[in-house]
């Protein structure tokens, strides 16, 4: 499957996700980095970012690329939210975190935040047939949510970030009641406005995200920082908040840092963070708020997958394909068969990446032999997989190199009759990567071959579900499919022996 990169440069901390994602499934986590940075301090103070903070920023940015680039990931956002906004300096910081990156950042809108969010918190717990209100306190920004059955129906961004409000209000240590009550107040005005479009409920559930709810939710049901992930869809009651909320705000930093479920850092931060999450919940007379692990870099994820970023490396570019179609016109290749199997092939490709786990360049070569598999009928008809093989493998493919132009051939080859075997020495020739490549790919482009053997395009449409360890192919067609449907079932047996072995073995190793 695909690797992607997540960067979100908060206003308290910059955070880093690479994940390996497909389609409908679960991500992997492949690599997650968090570091405070307390980028909005100076801006809710001064309105700009300080240079010394700049550069720690940067440093960090540059470590989190070395990071997410060893994982080869096809795809990268990076995203600034609340502080960035609000800076009279953010073009100077933009043009630095994105050299420091390799990579463009982009401000986004609160909007877009609480997008992300929202499709976040659904990758990973979602919410069927539910109404939940989800409610996000960053450091410069609190984005309340609405989601209807999975549809995101409102969303405010409001500035009641946790950095915010500790900058602006609280000033002593402990804060003094005038500081609360003034804090208070301003945080009941900015949601005066959620409250009214939203209303009350009913609600299913609250679902609330970022380190201050982990920190709140982790500290009332005693679970300890080194165990942060068990906190994940935890409850906290709106009694258990406030009982929290009351004996924080009467406690010094050095007292609330002994609280346990709340790091050092956080414990500046707990007292307006905490504020935020119990006025929601007794604003919109909610009983209890439930904690979930997800955020904006979770939705990044979510949408670089949905929006198949990366998928173009799967493909032949324009030149490729130039390349490939005038080698097929040459020897006479029924050029409207060839695009139809290269387009179900690749289907087929991206359908069992989480089965075959090739690199996505891979899905080049397998388009290119699905172009090429017949030009062997040039010579004859007989064997005409052993002569593909020799034209593609004894002919000038310009945009490929030898390697890619030999890996083609062979797939020419086994396209039909026997399977890759130790006794072919020029599959024998390639490293064990590639000819597991090969083995990977040949079934693809014989059933491929096989739902157009009628050289008609009758398959509109396919769809391939991978459950408990086995596949179903359900194909969509305005005709009849008796002979595309007789042909796969002659290389089904190849099919499943490769792929469900796979799947097994993939079962096993995670």
């Amino acid at each position: 499957m695909p690797h992607y990169a997540a960067v979100d440069i908060g206003s308290n901390s910059v955070r880093m996700l690479a994940a390996e994602s497909g389609a409908g499934l679960p991500i992997k986590i492949l690599a997650a980095e968090r570091q405070v940075t307390r980028l909005g301090e100076g801006v809710f103070r001064d309105g700009k970012i300080p240079a010394e903070t700049m550069q720690f920023v940067c440093e960090n940015l540059a470590r989190m690329a070395q990071t997410y680039r060893k994982l080869e990931v096809i795809g990268v956002r990076a995203v600034a939210t609340s502080a960035v906004r609000d800076a009279n300096n953010q073009h100077e910081f933009i043009e630095k975190a994105s050299n420091a990156l390799g990579t463009p950042v982009e401000i986004i809108s609160g909007a877009e935040e609480a997008r992300l969010i929202h499709l976040g918190v659904h990758s990973r717990w979602p919410q069927p047939g539910k109404r939940v209100l989800m409610v996000d306190v960053g450091g410069g920004s609190a984005e309340l949510i609405l989601s209807d059955d999975g549809v995101l129906t409102d969303a405010f961004s409001k500035p009641l970030g946790a950095v915010r409000l500790t900058e602006v209000f609280l000033k002593n240590d402990p804060p003094s009641p005038l500081e609360l009550h003034r804090m208070n107040e301003s945080i009941e005005e900015k949601l005066a406005a959620p409250l009214r479009k939203i209303g009350k409920g009913p609600f299913d559930r609250v679902v609330a995200t970022s380190a201050t709810a982990a920190a709140v939710v982790c500290a009332v049901n005693r679970v300890g920082r080194a165990h942060r992930e068990e906190a994940d869809r935890l409850k906290a009651s709106v009694a258990e908040i406030r009982k929290f909320y009351r004996q924080v705000t009467q406690l010094n930093l050095g007292e609330r840092r002994k609280i346990q479920g709340i790091g050092p850092r956080r414990a500046e931060l707990i007292v307006s963070g905490a504020a935020v999450f119990l006025k929601v919940l007794e604003l919109f007379q909610q009983p209890a708020l439930h904690y979930s692990a997800a955020g904006v870099r979770d939705g990044i994820i979510a949408d670089l997958t949905a929006r198949g970023v990366g998928r173009e490396l799967s493909m032949l570019s324009k030149e490729q394909r130039r390349v490939v179609e005038q080698m097929a016109r040459r020897y006479g290749v029924d050029l409207q068969h060839a695009r139809k199997v290269a387009e179900l092939a690749h289907r087929l490709f991206e359908a069992l990446q989480q089965v075959h786990r090739l690199p996505p360049a891979m899905g080049k070569l397998l388009e290119a032999a699905a172009y090429l598999h017949d030009i062997g009928h040039f010579v004859s008809d007989t064997a005409h997989h052993k002569h593909s093989y020799y034209l593609v493998a004894n002919s000038d493919l310009p945009e490929f190199t030898d390697s890619e132009r030999h890996m083609i051939a062979l797939l020419c080859r086994y396209h039909r009759k026997s399977m890759p075997a130790a006794r072919h020495s020029p599959f024998q020739s390639f490293d064990a990567d590639s000819r597991r490549a090969i083995v990977f790919l040949t079934p693809l482009l014989r059933i491929a071959d096989s739902l157009d053997r009628s050289h008609e395009q009758r398959v509109a449409g396919m769809d391939v579900q991978l459950r408990n360890g086995s596949m179903s192919l359900a194909l969509q067609s305005p005709v009849d499919l008796d002979l595309e449907l007789w042909a796969v079932e002659r290389v089904s047996d190849v099919f499943r022996e490769t792929y469900e072995m796979a799947l097994t073995l993939n079962k096993v190793r995670s």
